[in-house]
């Protein structure tokens, strides 16, 4: 199909647009109601409040019309823009055509499965589909317990792999709620530079952390270790990006102890740390990738892809699921795996983000409450601190800074004392650099309330 490739073009002079203090009247009022019976929302709703309406590439639109700029791509998800003139096209013919045929063939899903294949690289190319990220992460451990016969997995410190109960004893998030992790299920210090749990300094560690975890799967394993789960960079945490070289000397403890590697790309695939996949930042294959978020644009839409060596075992583990693959799903990520590629998007994401990051490496300089800012592409961070010395969480000025940075019009994630950007990567600098401005004034407001 043809569509004006500046579909999503906006003046950034004339956005934000803020018509009424936000939360607004409306919003309110539709929170209220919904929060009766809808439980468990996120911290980015219960800190905000707002009720939106629609969106428009990098804007979303409240239902009091006020229009934000957004810093979030909901929540890593609409990469290519909201409602790319593409996806919506794709996915409106099958609604009105097919909506569901269970696991069946069909052509529209067939196309997304070729063209997904094409952009994996080595023998990545046995894929199933899945609707949620915790699917997808589910599977890939059904699937490396059922080739390797064994059932241990090693995951790390921050890690965030789902909310299912075998997932989420991959994470920090289990708790009394969930009850003891899974047997066989090990968490490992990771590799966080700036909170070094070994309390060195790269590269003079020659990362040691990794040293640390082949050690630990020496001493905890029982020798039935499946494989090592990890995200590339995680995202919940307050998008921690690793070292360079991590993922490759992980890569070699897999390789030496026959050990899976598993890379969870739910959030970082499909162009948004600056590569198609954020393991080609480290120049590894892994052995089993699961993909989502921005897969589909904003439908759901998730798989996991395994090495073609591999992928017999798809056919013991009743890999297929209700709603995976429909023709809907297939349609939306056909046309985002096709608008990555015609407009350059993974190009246009390493450029954006560069000049984020660079952007805000300046605003570091000049507060007090930033401890570090980090990213890779357009997935970004920033740390809040009450001294940058001691690097003490400020998690109350994590809240208060996204609340006065919404309430200005941005709309984005916190994450406690961690702040996270991830921009549609189709945005143009001068919207972002409008975007860091709020943010620039929000942290000098909060700044100013708690005396520094």
């Amino acid at each position: 199909m043809s569509y004006d490739k500046n579909w999503a073009k906006v003046d950034a002079k004339s956005l934000p647009k803020m018509i009424v203090p936000a939360p607004g009247p409306k919003s309110l009022e539709i929170h209220s109601r919904a929060e009766k019976y809808m439980k468990g929302y996120s911290s980015q709703v219960q800190l905000f409040p707002v009720a939106f309406e629609s969106g428009s590439g990098c804007t979303l639109t409240d239902v009091d019309g006020n229009t934000y700029i957004d810093f979030s791509s909901g929540i890593y998800v609409t990469n290519l823009g909201h409602c790319h003139p593409k996806v919506v096209e794709y996915t409106q013919k099958w609604v009105g055509k097919l909506m569901n045929c269970h696991d069946y063939s069909t052509e529209v899903k067939t196309l997304f499965l070729e063209k997904l294949a094409s952009t994996l690289p080595g023998s990545l190319n046995g894929i199933q589909m899945y609707c949620a990220g915790t699917e997808a992460v589910e599977a890939a451990m059904r699937a490396a317990r059922a080739h390797t016969k064994k059932h241990e997995f090693f995951s790390f410190y921050g890690d965030f792999h789902g909310k299912t109960i075998s997932a989420v004893s991959l994470t920090e998030t289990a708790n009394f709620t969930t009850g003891p992790r899974f047997n066989g299920h090990h968490l490992a210090p990771n590799g966080h530079c700036y909170h070094c749990h070994f309390d060195k300094k790269f590269p003079e560690c020659n990362l040691f952390c990794v040293d640390a975890l082949e050690k630990q799967i020496q001493m905890e394993g029982t020798g039935s270790v499946a494989a090592i789960v990890l995200e590339p960079i995680q995202g919940w945490s307050g998008s921690i990006v690793y070292p360079d070289g991590y993922l490759a000397k992980i890569r070699k403890i897999c390789d030496k102890l026959k050990i899976m590697m598993i890379v969870d790309e739910v959030l970082t695939c499909c162009a948004r740390t600056g590569k198609m996949y954020c393991f080609e930042h480290d120049n590894i294959i892994p052995d089993v990738v699961t993909l989502g978020k921005g897969l589909a644009n904003g439908f759901p839409c998730t798989a996991f892809v395994i090495k073609e060596e591999y992928s017999e075992v798809l056919e013991k583990i009743s890999a297929s699921t209700s709603y995976g693959g429909n023709p809907m799903a297939s349609a939306a990520g056909l046309a985002s795996l096709e608008v990555i590629e015609e407009e350059a998007i993974v190009e246009k994401s390493a450029k954006l983000g560069d000049f984020i990051l660079k952007q805000l490496k300046i605003m570091k300089e000049n507060h007090k409450i930033i401890g570090e800012v980090r990213g890779k592409g357009c997935l970004l961070g920033m740390e809040l601190v009450k001294d940058q010395k001691t690097k003490e969480p400020f998690i109350e000025a994590g809240n208060k800074v996204y609340q006065k940075a919404f309430a200005k019009g941005l709309a984005w994630i916190p994450s406690k004392n961690n702040l996270r950007m991830s921009p549609p990567l189709i945005m143009e600098e001068d919207l972002a650099a409008k975007a860091l401005m709020i943010i620039d004034e929000a942290v000098s407001e909060v700044e100013k309330e708690y005396g520094y």
